[in-house]
Formats: structure tokens, C-alpha cells, sequence
């Protein structure tokens, strides 16, 4: 048993810094992420690793294993060298995991873009990553084939111009030891993603991990995993596997502990219910949006619940509002409902529910949970940078393995992030209780969490400027019951403009992924700014909620 200890805070020259109330754990020095999460696959070569929820489409832990090889081979034998970037451009599917590992196995760089972006958006993703090689699948050619990098594409289709990819695995098996190739050893210290983050100030940065980043993350993520859960657990796949925590938090996590991820590539209510039950789900990371789905509509009535074999889902994207938390728990008695925390430039962070097999706790409602194992965490006064006591809010900093290398190309944004000591600045403002648990207060950065999506208020403010009739602009999140937070806007426009509030929101959209579309816009006659030029969010915000109609409130 590893009973807790009381988290442990130490106070340093003035420092208070706390640490995890758990043991440390050790990290492999010497594996990569592909070799890390697929160690000892071949005891589970038959179980299935990944299964469509609607397609029913499968690849066994030996699919997995060969068709990661046969891609890294593959990517070798086109050029691909260490430290070049891949993006990739998918939807959720099964060969998701294996593209992804595949890349990293080669010595590339993965970088998941959102497939709902606009092609303008994925072509600044791939010029700042600086891609040598793009995957997509036939639906998603479209918006990059005008791009530069040549591209592999997924399905049983043939595209003029773009490499298939079971030719292109077939290949790779011909490329065998005798070509003229020659395989770079990948390290631990190399990178082996680049997500992009819209990171504490807003405009989208790619964010350097490396195999050992992501390797120790999992190790503290995972702390709590006992040998009678590996092979036993079946993971909802549904958050997109570009997003970092879709990638390790499901992908890589579930592959680790031989478990199975059931994958699905759009939320359609009945559809997730239905796979829940047939698939037995045990685990599903879901966004707070589709928790308020399975209290309210009236379509899960349809399901007899008694089958479902789920044990726990968790809310990472957005905190769950406590009444919704509390209908949850009402409708689904044996579920578990965990929270977490955590941010591109580092993964987890904090967990709410350990294994009690282990001796384990479960942190408080409304905390997103004790700090995991291996990490360092403080509080900082946000304008005197003074590290603060416990039950006292501040800046959460945090300092580990798992912290980034920093932002690609940005050594200003990195420096502002990550200072000389090597604590990242999260952004956020939290306190940590008398029993370790945390709980966020505020977000220092101004990002919209629209259903679980970030959306940065400069960008739309940008785009906005563009417009010949607008003189000024400013973007703030209101609150909505389903998606969590809306983007809303407030505009100036001049004195000639002929345009309405709703040509106004469609110009907007004509640019933006869908997520990113401004909900509510409201024309005004200036925009409140401070002294020194910022926008005073705030009081825009209170304003535009004055005009808006009351939610209706819970049942």
C-alpha cells in the first residue's frame, strides 16, 4: 500500500513549493514514447488496441506493432529525417495511434491539426512547423492539396498527386535493411510532437515536447494504475486525438496499460450511447457539453443504462458546474465522475481520483484534484511574482520532466512562459487547500474554452479588423449552458458602413473553424480600454451579459 503522506510543502528561500502527498516513480531514461507505450505487446498480440465505434473497423496489438514499423520504415526510406515535422490532418480513426507513433518511431515530429480548420489556418500550422510531409485522408485532400509538402492519404482511395498509404506501407516493407537509408538512433531527448496552443497569450505557438516530456507524463499520469486494471480497461475515444490530451491521455495512455480504445470521430448522442453499451466502455474523457446531453435530453431514455458497463468518465476541457456535476451523479449512481488538469505546454497536471486498491484518495468536489507524482507546484502574486502560502490564491506555476522545451521559433513567448528556474507559468489562478487538493480560481489568459475548444479572442479580433466597415473590436466569452463558453463580440463599425450585425458574424465565419465563429455580436460606440491600451474585458463582458436574456435554470 502507498498510503499518502501530507503533500509535502517545502519552503526555500522564501519559496513555498509544494509537492505530491504520493512517492516519486521512476522514468525509463533510455525509451521512446513508441517503445514506451507498446512494451511487452506481443503478451496482447491478438486483443484489439483500436475498434470504430461505427465502422467496426479493428487493429490488433500486432497490427499495431507491424504497421507502426511499417511506417516509420516508410517515412525513412521518403527522406523523412530526425526533427523534420509530419502534419497530420484527421479525423479520429483507427490508424490514428499508429500514424502518430509511426512518425515518432522515424525520429519526425508529429503535429495534429484540427480537421474542422479552415485550410488558411492548417496552411499557417504547416508554414510555422515548417511540415516536410502532410497525412490526411480523401474528405480533408481538398484543403491541403495546394500546400507545398507532399501527402499521404488514408482509405481505399487513389488521389492523383498524393501517395497512398497501403502502397506506401507496402513499401516500406520493401525497403528493408538493404537500402540505402541508413536509420538515425532516436533519443529521449528528441522532440517527437508539436501541438499547437494558443498557449497564455492567445496566437496559436507550436509547443516542442520530447519523448522524455511525454514518457514521464504518462509515468506520473498513470501512477495509479494497478497490474489487475492492464488489458482490462476500454477507453472512449472521442476527444480529437490532435489535441495533446487525445493523443497521450487516450491514445498512448490506454496502449501503455493494453487496454482498448473505441474510437469515434463525432459526437452524435444516440451513437455514443449505443457504443458505450456494445463496445463496454469503462472509461470515457468527455467534455462537460455531453455530460449536460446525458442529464438532459431526453433521448437517453431511450437506452436501458443497467448495461452499460462504464466505471468512470472525466472532465478535463472546462469545469463541470456543480449542478450539472450533481444530475450526473443522480442519473449514473455507479459512475465515477473524475476531473483533471493539465495544458498543452506540459499534460497533466493534477488528478481527483487515485486507486483506492493502492491506498489512494479521491480529492474534493469542485477541485481538479492532488498533484501527481514527480512535480513541483507554487502559487505567484501575478504582479509581485512572491510565491504564496496554501489556501491563498496565485498564479499556479509548475516544474517537472514533462515541462516543454518551449515554443518552435519564439524564444520571447518561451521566456515570458518558462522562466530561469524552470517553472512554467500556467496562466491560471489556483490555491491548493490544507489536504493538497487545488482548485482553479481565474484564468489570467483571456482564452474562450468553447465546448472544450480554445478559441483565442485576438485572433477574431484580428480578423474583425480586416473589415473595411469595422474601426474597432473587441472578442469576450460568455457563458453558455451547453458549449460552456461562447465567443462574443463587440464592434465599432464606421459611420458609413452599411453592414448588419449578422453580415458581420458571417464575415467572421468565412474564416474560422466553426468553433471559433462569434455566437453574439453586438455593435457598440467604443471599445473600454485601460491606460495603457488593453481592452477591459471585464466590463465588456458584464455589459453584453446585462443584454442578454436569463438562462433557464436547472430542473
Amino acid at each position: 500500500m502507498e498510503n499518502p503522506t501530507q503533500v509535502q510543502h517545502f519552503e526555500d528561500e522564501d519559496e513555498h513549493i509544494f509537492r505530491s502527498k504520493y512517492p516519486p516513480v521512476s522514468v525509463p531514461d533510455n525509451l521512446t514514447l513508441p517503445e514506451f507505450v507498446l512494451q511487452d505487446a506481443e503478451l496482447y498480440a491478438d486483443k484489439v488496441a483500436f475498434v470504430e465505434a461505427v465502422s467496426g473497423k479493428s487493429y490488433t496489438y500486432r497490427d499495431v506493432v507491424r504497421d507502426t514499423t511499417r511506417f516509420a520504415k516508410a517515412l525513412r526510406s521518403l527522406g523523412l529525417r530526425k526533427g523534420h515535422v509530419v502534419l497530420v490532418l484527421l479525423p479520429n480513426i483507427a490508424e490514428y495511434g499508429i500514424v502518430a507513433l509511426g512518425i515518432m518511431a522515424a525520429g519526425g515530429v508529429f503535429s495534429g491539426a484540427n480537421p474542422a480548420s479552415h485550410p488558411s489556418e492548417i496552411k499557417k500550422q504547416a508554414d510555422a512547423a515548417n511540415a516536410k510531409l502532410i497525412v490526411t485522408n480523401g474528405p480533408n485532400y481538398e484543403k491541403v492539396k495546394n500546400l507545398e509538402q507532399p501527402v499521404v492519404v488514408i482509405g481505399e482511395e487513389h488521389i492523383e498527386g498524393a501517395t497512398n498509404w497501403d502502397e506506401l506501407l507496402e513499401a516500406g516493407d520493401r525497403a528493408g535493411t538493404g537500402t540505402r537509408f541508413t536509420k538515425e538512433e532516436v533519443l529521449q531527448s528528441d522532440l517527437c510532437a508539436l501541438p499547437f496552443s494558443s498557449g497564455t497569450t492567445g496566437i496559436s505557438k507550436g509547443v516542442m515536447l520530447t519523448h522524455k516530456n511525454l514518457v514521464a507524463n504518462l509515468c506520473s499520469s498513470l501512477f495509479s494504475v494497478g497490474s489487475e486494471m492492464i488489458g482490462e480497461v476500454t477507453t472512449l475515444g472521442l476527444i480529437p486525438f490532435f489535441h495533446i490530451y487525445g493523443i497521450t491521455g487516450i491514445c498512448c495512455a490506454t496502449l501503455r496499460n493494453k487496454g482498448k480504445v473505441v474510437v469515434m470521430n463525432r459526437f452524435d448522442l444516440r451513437t455514443f450511447l449505443n457504443s458505450l453499451i456494445t463496445q463496454e466502455v469503462t472509461f470515457a474523457p468527455i467534455v462537460p457539453p455531453i455530460i449536460l446531453a446525458l442529464v438532459k435530453n431526453p433521448i437517453v431514455e431511450e437506452f436501458d443504462l443497467s448495461k452499460l458497463k462504464l466505471r468512470a468518465i472525466m472532465t478535463a476541457a472546462a469545469p463541470l458546474a456543480p449542478e450539472v456535476l450533481a444530475s450526473f451523479e443522480n442519473k449514473f449512481p455507479g459512475v465515477q465522475v473524475q476531473e483533471a488538469y493539465g495544458l498543452t505546454e506540459h499534460s497533466c497536471i493534477t488528478l481527483t481520483h487515485g486507486n483506492p486498491m493502492k491506498g489512494h484518495d479521491t480529492a474534493k468536489k469542485n477541485s481538479v484534484g492532488f498533484i501527481l507524482p514527480n512535480l513541483e507546484i507554487k502559487f505567484i502574486d501575478p504582479d509581485t511574482g512572491r510565491s504564496l502560502p496554501k489556501n491563498t490564491p496565485g498564479e499556479l506555476c509548475v516544474r517537472s520532466q514533462c515541462v516543454m522545451q518551449g515554443y518552435y521559433k519564439n524564444k520571447e513567448e518561451t521566456n515570458r512562459t518558462i522562466d530561469k528556474n524552470g517553472w512554467l507559468h500556467t496562466g491560471d489562478i489556483a490555491y491548493i487547500d490544507d489536504d493538497g487538493d487545488i482548485f482553479i480560481v481565474d484564468r489570467i489568459k483571456e482564452l474562450i474554452k468553447y465546448k472544450g475548444f480554445q478559441v483565442a479572442p485576438a485572433e477574431l479580433e484580428a480578423i474583425l479588423l480586416t473589415h473595411s466597415s469595422v474601426e474597432d473590436a473587441a472578442v469576450v466569452p460568455l457563458p453558455d449552458e451547453e458549449a460552456g463558453e461562447i465567443p462574443a463580440a463587440c464592434v465599432v463599425m464606421n459611420p458609413n458602413a452599411k453592414e448588419n450585425e449578422r453580415d458581420i458574424m458571417e464575415y467572421v465565419a468565412s474564416n474560422v473553424a466553426h468553433y471559433k465563429k462569434v455566437r453574439v455580436l453586438q455593435f457598440v460606440d467604443t471599445i473600454p480600454k485601460s491606460p495603457s491600451g488593453k481592452i477591459m474585458r471585464r466590463l465588456l463582458k458584464d455589459k453584453m451579459m446585462e443584454n442578454m436574456p436569463k438562462p433557464p435554470s436547472y430542473s
